[in-house]
C-alpha cells in the first residue's frame, strides 16, 4: 500500500464533511480533484470506503474505522514536524481553543505573551455559548475550552486559571427589589448558578426577563429593565463609572472558577502541550499582574444600593 499524506488529508476531510463538495469548498480544491484523491485512497483497499445512496455520500463502517487510524497517523507526521520546528526554537502550527462568553474577559491574558514568544503559532479562539463550547470539545473540533462549570457528561482534564466571582447587580436607582430578574439563556452556566441561588433564597414573585449574552444583560442592567447575578470580571468599568452598583445579598458573591479543559482521551498537540505548560508555569504571575484587583475583591470598594 502506498498512501500520500494529502490523501489522507483529503479522505479525513471528506469523512469530516460526508460531502465531497464540501469537503473541497474548505479545502479548497476543486470537486474533481478531491474526487481523485479519494479514488486513489479508496484503490487502497479491497473493501468500499464510502458508498453512494441516491445523490447522498456515506462512510461505510469500514471507512469509518480507516479514518481513526488515519487520523492518528496523521497527528503523528504533523507531531514530527512539530517537534523539529520545537527543536529549532520555530515552534508552529494551531491552536484552537473555544470559551463561554464572558471567558473572552479572561483568556487573552492568559494568551497575550505566549503567542509573543512563538509566532509560528496561530490562533483560533471561538468565543461563543456553552453549549456550542461543549459540543466543539465533544466532538474534537478545539484543543481546550474555557468553562465556569465542568461538564457532568464528558471525562475531561482541568487547569484552573482564575476565581470567576458573581455578584447581584442594578442600575443603583429605586428599589432593586422591585425590578425584574434578568436571566441568561438556557444552558448558561451563569444562569444555572442564578437560578440554583433565588431557588434557595426566594424570588418567586418576581418578573423574569431572558438575554441571550452577558453584554445585553449588563447593557439591560445599565438601562435600568431590571437586575442580575452577573460575573464580577465584565463590570470593572461599569463599576468605576457607577453605571452598574452591587447589591449585597446574603450567600453572595457565588464562586467558581474559570478553567482550562480538554478531553482526558485527548492527545495534545506539541502546541497545545507547550500551551498548557505555558500556562502552568506563568498561571501565578498572570493573575498578580492582572487580575489582583479581581481576586481582592469583596464588594464593598464601589457604591452600593
Amino acid at each position: 500500500m502506498n498512501y500520500t499524506l494529502n490523501q489522507i488529508r483529503v479522505y479525513l476531510k471528506i469523512v469530516e464533511t460526508e460531502s465531497i463538495t464540501k469537503a473541497a469548498e474548505e479545502l479548497y480544491m476543486t470537486q474533481p480533484a478531491v474526487s481523485i484523491q479519494l479514488k486513489n485512497f479508496q484503490d487502497q483497499f479491497e473493501v468500499p470506503l464510502t458508498e453512494l445512496v441516491g445523490r447522498k455520500l456515506h462512510i461505510t463502517d469500514f471507512g469509518y474505522e480507516i479514518a481513526e487510524i488515519a487520523e492518528k497517523a496523521f497527528l503523528e507526521l504533523e507531531n514530527l514536524r512539530f517537534k523539529t520546528l520545537e527543536f529549532k526554537g520555530l515552534l508552529s502550527g494551531k491552536l484552537k481553543i473555544s470559551s463561554a462568553s464572558t471567558g473572552k474577559y479572561v483568556i487573552p491574558f492568559f494568551l497575550t505573551d505566549f503567542l509573543q514568544s512563538a509566532p509560528g503559532i496561530n490562533l483560533v479562539l471561538d468565543v461563543t455559548n456553552k453549549s456550542r463550547v461543549l459540543e466543539s470539545l465533544k466532538q474534537n473540533e478545539i484543543d481546550f475550552a474555557i468553562v465556569s462549570v465542568i461538564p457532568k457528561d464528558l471525562e475531561v482534564e482541568e487547569e484552573k486559571l482564575v476565581e470567576n466571582k458573581l455578584f447581584l447587580v442594578s442600575d443603583g436607582k429605586g428599589n432593586p427589589k422591585k425590578k425584574p430578574l434578568i436571566f441568561r439563556e438556557e444552558g448558561s452556566a451563569t444562569r444555572q448558578e442564578m437560578e440554583r441561588y433565588f431557588q434557595q433564597h426566594g424570588s418567586k414573585d418576581r418578573k423574569k426577563l431572558e438575554l441571550t449574552s452577558n453584554e445585553a444583560v449588563k447593557q439591560a442592567v445599565v438601562a435600568g429593565l431590571g437586575n442580575s447575578i452577573v460575573p464580577l470580571i465584565g463590570i470593572k468599568n461599569e463599576l468605576l463609572n457607577q453605571s452598574i452598583h452591587i447589591v449585597p445579598r446574603r450567600g453572595l458573591p457565588l464562586k467558581t472558577d474559570w478553567r482550562l479543559i480538554w478531553l482526558k482521551s485527548k492527545r495534545l498537540s506539541p502546541v497545545a502541550q507547550a500551551y498548557l505548560d505555558y500556562v502552568r508555569e506563568h498561571k501565578e504571575e498572570i493573575i498578580e499582574k492582572h487580575f489582583k484587583w479581581y481576586e481582592d475583591f469583596e464588594g464593598t470598594e464601589f457604591n452600593q444600593v
